[in-house]
């Protein structure tokens, strides 16, 4: 492995793990809220219950959230050091504003988890919604700066120097709204099927049911609603991406050739080497009108870009099946809960959909990282696109591969002590919370 390959897998190894503890603290806390608000007007106990069992795992991932992305924060500078010294300056304001917002989410869950019988009621309530706002604020925040990657803007390149720097303008560039509405929809559809699954495997085994059902429901709520939002998120997404980024549009359909109108791809094989692709079932025009709102529509291929900037089309084109595959299910699996609560059917005696939602844990998270890969392979060979090609920005230093192979050792151990302590938590609800009335 040589050392461009190394700064690069590393790189993709934290995102890729950070994005999952991110995306968790950003969304947990809602749940949080939702369930302590339930307690707060109906003083039905099962709800402090389950909110302080959830304030735990808010917690856990908090701490796992903060060092995975303090290690990040440390390997932008140590491993793209060329990167940093022009783009620090333009999309700095993002990341500081992003600090901010992790002070105050750290200062609200502390109030929050030690507040308990000690604050007035409704501002303890107050201080979970803090956490989960700034979680999302934090989320946003670090969000804009990678769509200033794609999208960069703040700045004029003249020869080789960047002028007239506006971070203002470099923070609100024209791909940070799609990027950070379709990340935040992301986040609340994995988590919360995650979440409802696990409740789900719970009611199967028949452990603490109405604690497990009260938990289910509000997760469901919020997985169901984001995974039915979300194609209309892809879909402006797409579109802007296909005005932005065609080379990004062309590489996630596979597209060799420019074509008018052109079909959107479903499946199919890649081959890199004779460009084209096999076994796709072409729904015609299709992508015509997903990208430009017109059947009738050109598209541009890979045939009109230079191939030095062609992105990884085989990988590309994969991650976006497996996210558009998975995203299909999801809206599949929403819709049936929906027809279900319609029918006024108990969950509880629907077995095959309570296995649905176990089957669905790992799903949305797939999808995620599914996602990241379309959005960052997608963008090769560019670190900033249009203007500095990746390799261009790798630090100098050798050794990058030990690098890679200790941060993976880290972030394995990492991912196992969470597991475990997750394990522990739900394995200890039976006894940590007890059905007895407690006052606030």
């Amino acid at each position: 492995m040589d050392d461009f390959l190394a700064a690069r897998s590393q790189m993709a190894l934290s995102l890729g793990f950070h994005i999952i503890y991110a995306c968790i603290g950003m969304v947990m806390p809602f749940f949080m809220a939702v369930s302590h608000y339930k307690w707060l007007k109906t003083n039905h106990e099962v709800y402090r219950n389950l909110t302080k069992a959830w304030s735990k795992g808010v917690a856990i991932f908090f701490a796992t959230g903060a060092v995975s992305g303090t290690m990040l924060s440390f390997e932008l500078g140590l491993l793209w050091p060329k990167f940093m010294e022009h783009a620090g300056p333009i999309f700095g304001m993002p990341f500081s504003l992003e600090g901010t917002a992790f002070f105050i989410e750290a200062i609200a869950l502390g109030f929050f988890l030690y507040g308990w019988n000690k604050l007035n009621k409704w501002f303890h309530w107050f201080t979970g919604v803090v956490v989960g706002v700034s979680g999302l604020a934090s989320g946003i925040l670090v969000v804009a700066a990678n769509a200033w990657m794609n999208s960069p803007a703040g700045f004029d390149y003249v020869n080789g120097q960047y002028l007239h720097i506006d971070p203002i303008q470099a923070m609100f560039n024209k791909a940070w709204f799609t990027q950070a509405l379709h990340m935040c929809l992301a986040a609340f559809t994995a988590t919360g099927f995650a979440v409802a699954g696990v409740h789900a495997l719970m009611i199967l085994r028949k452990q603490n049911q109405e604690f497990h059902y009260k938990a289910f429901k509000i997760a469901a709520v919020f997985a169901t609603i984001g995974a039915l939002l979300q194609p209309i998120s892809g879909d402006i997404s797409a579109k802007d991406v296909a005005k932005r980024q065609p080379a990004k549009l062309a590489a996630m359909e596979a597209l060799y050739h420019t074509r008018k109108p052109a079909p959107l791809l479903i499946g199919g094989i890649v081959d890199e080497k004779k460009k084209e692709v096999k076994m796709a079932f072409e729904v015609p025009a299709a992508l015509s009108f997903l990208a430009h709102g017109d059947f009738k529509a050109e598209v541009k291929g890979l045939d009109q870009i230079p191939e030095s900037e062609h992105p990884p089309v085989a990988v590309t084109h994969y991650a976006f099946q497996l996210m558009v595959g998975i995203g299909s299910l999801l809206v599949l699996l929403s819709l049936t809960y929906y027809v279900n609560l319609w029918r006024k059917k108990a969950i509880v005696d629907r077995r095959w959909l309570l296995k649905l939602f176990v089957a669905a844990i790992p799903l949305g998270y797939i999808a995620l990282e599914a996602g990241w890969v379309v959005t960052e392979v997608g963008r090769q060979p560019w670190i900033i696109y249009g203007v500095m090609k990746t390799k261009d920005a790798v630090t100098p230093m050798p050794g990058i591969a030990w690098s890679f192979y200790l941060f993976t050792a880290i972030y394995a151990s990492l991912s196992l002590i969470v597991i475990f302590l997750l394990y522990r938590q739900i394995k200890m609800v039976p006894t940590l919370y007890s059905q007895q009335p407690q006052k606030q």
